[in-house]
């Protein structure tokens, strides 16, 4: 899919297969690379985060202000940021595993909260962080900053942690069959709590990685980011249902989603008719995945 969008706007537009253009799309891509990467395990586990969007907002807030108005060095400043949201994600968490409730109605509080609380650190105005940030938006390798170079890293280091450690097994085993995995001596609760807090902690990171690019905290950041990053990890086949994912192949779905957006916005398709068409590949993505497993039913 990815390779015929490519080839598609490549030739439907005179610009878009340039090395600008996706030199560009990489480097507005590691807050939708981190927020996919978290929710990943989540929902590999057979869970939902529907707050990460909100999320991403509190952490930024919390950085910013740490940044800006209390004159935190920016490394403290992005650690705090990070660490609001992991406590976010230990809610998330703790609340689902500890009362048996629904993921979906316990992140869609959070979803709320969250929001309320960026609003409320930052006064419901955006912090600008000014030149203190300049240092991340630095070119490092071919044009790409730090920021894509870190969310490639941590993609990279969730893949080998989902495929090559006893913990990643874990989490597609609670997900395919979580009474499976507690007779086998895996505690489902934890397996579940330790992914809402790496999703959280994805989402704080991302929450850095946007604030360093925009150069400002803004409260109404990532509004909508959750259906985003929920969209690239279906793409890339992680089920729904949970017991299989993988984070390279979310990878892969925020740049089908990323070179989708540049490539209609290139051709000119106004806002809604792009709407239209990213809805459409979801589902059509969707469908395929549906008849591949069909295909090879031992596929995880």
């Amino acid at each position: 899919m990815l390779c015929g969008l490519l080839i598609i706007f490549g030739l439907a537009t005179d610009h878009f297969a340039s090395a600008l253009t996706f030199r560009t799309l990489a480097n507005q891509l590691p807050d939708a690379l981190l927020l996919a990467t978290g929710l990943t395990l989540v929902i590999a586990a057979g869970g939902i985060d529907l707050s990460v969007g909100s999320v991403l907002a509190l952490s930024g807030a919390v950085g910013g202000v740490a940044l800006a108005q209390w004159g935190w060095p920016l490394p403290l400043a992005g650690a705090a940021a990070v660490a609001a949201g992991l406590g976010c994600g230990l809610l998330n968490g703790g609340v689902t595993v500890r009362w048996t409730l629904p993921s979906f109605l316990v992140t869609l509080a959070m979803l709320e909260m969250a929001r309320g609380g960026a609003y409320l650190v930052t006064g419901s105005q955006t912090v600008y962080l000014g030149v203190a940030v300049d240092v991340v938006n630095q070119p490092l390798l071919f044009g790409l900053r730090a920021p894509f170079l870190v969310a490639v890293a941590t993609v990279c280091a969730t893949e080998v942690l989902l495929r090559q450690t006893v913990f990643g097994r874990q989490v597609l085993a609670v997900g395919s069959n979580p009474d499976g995995a507690r007779l086998a001596g895996i505690d489902p609760g934890r397996v579940r709590l330790a992914t809402f807090a790496f999703a959280g902690a994805c989402a704080g990171l991302a929450a850095v990685m946007q604030s360093t690019r925009l150069a400002a905290a803004d409260p109404n950041a990532g509004i909508g980011a959750e259906l985003d990053a929920i969209a690239a990890v279906v793409i890339g086949g992680t089920s729904l249902s949970g017991g299989r994912g993988s984070a390279l192949m979310s990878c892969l779905g925020v740049a089908v989603m990323a070179v989708l957006g540049g490539g209609l916005a290139q051709a000119g398709v106004q806002e809604p008719t792009r709407r239209l068409v990213t809805g459409a590949v979801i589902v059509g993505a969707a469908i395929v995945d549906h008849y591949r497993r069909r295909a090879h039913p031992r596929l995880v």
